[in-house]
């Protein structure tokens, strides 16, 4: 589902989609989009922290901006390199090691490097497939309290099987299941979050919030 959303399920052998993703009115998946303009404008975060192991943490914040081969003068390249790290609320910490390879970092930190190399080509949505499922619990607060701090500025989805990780860092809460084993999943109910936490409208909502089954 995520994937489909940035066309990256284009590049899995077998995948396919139906139905319809709009932005801003724009059909993503028109005859004259180009994929690669759609993951530029929505860009994707991993499960696990990848930092591309060759590259300095200088050079994989630009890495996106390279693949787009925008020239940039070093004053650009160091602006890009100090607000998405700043945005990543990473700066501070690895201001001083720019040119250290980024997989020396611990692994909340590479995730959050991972978050800066996304946010530096300036998307619109960004996309998080369980960022800290692979997270120490003081990592992932530092990941959920940079989504409150991003959403200001980003459309952010968030793919997550921790129900209190939902609970507090969405305001709209969408809960898939399957119809049945061995059966595609589904959208069951789509609310404000609140309201799927109180008073979801679907009592399969209501009996995977309460623990009866999951």
């Amino acid at each position: 589902m995520l994937r489909s959303l940035n066309r990256m399920h284009e590049v899995i052998a077998g995948a396919h989609v139906k139905g319809t993703v709009t932005v801003d009115g724009q059909s993503l998946y028109a005859p004259e989009v180009d994929p690669v303009v759609v993951r530029r404008q929505i860009g994707m975060v991993f499960q696990r922290p990848n930092p591309f192991p060759t590259m300095s943490i200088y050079e994989n914040v630009l890495a996106g901006n390279r693949l787009n081969a925008k020239r940039m003068k070093k004053s650009e390249a160091d602006a890009i390199v100090e607000r998405s790290l700043k945005g990543a609320n990473l700066w501070n910490e690895v201001k001083d090691r720019l040119n250290k390879p980024g997989m020396g970092l611990s692994g909340g930190q590479q995730q959050r490097l991972c978050i800066a190399r996304a946010i530096a080509v300036e998307p619109s949505v960004l996309l998080m497939d369980e960022p800290c499922s692979a997270l120490d619990p003081i990592s992932t607060s530092a990941i959920e309290d940079l989504i409150h701090e991003l959403k200001e500025e980003f459309t952010i989805v968030i793919v997550t099987h921790n129900m209190q990780q939902a609970a507090r860092v969405s305001d709209q809460t969408a809960f898939f299941n399957l119809a049945a084993t061995g059966k595609p999943g589904k959208l069951i109910e789509m609310n404000p979050t609140r309201k799927i936490f109180s008073a979801p409208d679907e009592e399969a909502t209501e009996a995977y919030i309460s623990g009866r089954f999951g």
